[in-house]
């Protein structure tokens, strides 16, 4: 994926959003990248805890876009990963209080003069003015959606949106994965979601009690040894260029008929 700026985002909220930006973000920064990844969940911040940061916010996104401190103020470096940063949300203020266009340029200054290589964004879920602003500076997009009729559904709207904001790089990460339903024919596979909603995954995330004891802890599970850890590391290695195999699980297409009467296929 050659897009710098990033954003991750999700038709629905609870489908791991905040938790995919975190692990990507470390996992690229891993290997050997410059990252920052940002709240734009405003009102709402959770992006700082899932790290284990958020007893180092001082300064938050609503703060640099209002003047009261430099960008660089604002920025936590992580101490665990050298290159990995984070530019909190304020927790006390609302979206409206983000403007695009001085998003856009804050954005900007993170390439230009502060020399990041990747910038990923955490939008709010939905489809509100949050979402419209968070994916004003993208170049790209990572859908995060669940192998479940309704996350998919959700995802295709989300995929349209972002299609007509003209970000050119548009790929999926289905989460929570279980590789056991997909063979009983419980649950969607990938080849499933590939066919409905027409977007190349770029990462395949099996459910794992691990990526709970992470959250909890605040720790990117690529730091750790998980089965999620993995392919979170495996999806950054692909964002990267390299041509990293992805699980092969067993399709079912008991679910595609369904689908296609749900999107008014044939």
């Amino acid at each position: 994926m050659n897009a710098k700026v990033i954003v991750v985002t999700s038709g629905k909220g609870g489908v791991g959003k905040t938790t995919t930006t975190a692990n990507i973000g470390a996992a690229l920064a891993r290997l050997g990248e410059k990252v920052v990844v940002i709240d734009v969940d405003v009102g709402l911040r959770n992006l700082d805890v899932v790290m284990g940061l958020e007893s180092r916010v001082v300064f938050d996104l609503i703060d640099v876009i209002e003047g009261k401190c430099r960008l660089s103020q604002a920025l936590i470096r992580d101490k665990r990963v050298e290159t990995l940063y984070l530019l909190p949300a304020s927790q006390t203020r609302d979206k409206e209080a983000l403007n695009a266009e001085v998003f856009r340029a804050a954005v900007r200054q993170l390439i230009e003069e502060e020399g990041f290589d990747r910038v990923l964004i955490d939008s709010p879920a939905g489809i509100e003015s949050g979402f419209k602003t968070a994916a004003a500076p993208a170049e790209g997009a990572l859908v995060v959606v669940n192998p479940e009729v309704s996350s998919v559904r959700d995802a295709d709207r989300i995929i349209g949106l972002l299609e007509a904001q003209q970000i050119r790089e548009i790929r999926l990460v289905i989460n929570r994965l279980r590789p056991k339903m997909v063979a009983s024919g419980n649950m969607l596979s990938e080849a499933d979601v590939l066919e409905i909603l027409g977007v190349k995954p770029i990462g395949v995330i099996p459910e794992d009690e691990g990526i709970l004891v992470s959250t909890n802890v605040g720790e990117p599970a690529v730091l750790g040894k998980t089965r999620a850890g993995t392919a979170f590391m495996d999806t950054a290695r692909r964002l990267k260029g390299e041509d990293v195999p992805y699980p092969n699980l067993e399709e079912n297409r008991g679910f595609i008929a369904m689908l296609r009467r749900l999107f008014g296929g044939a």
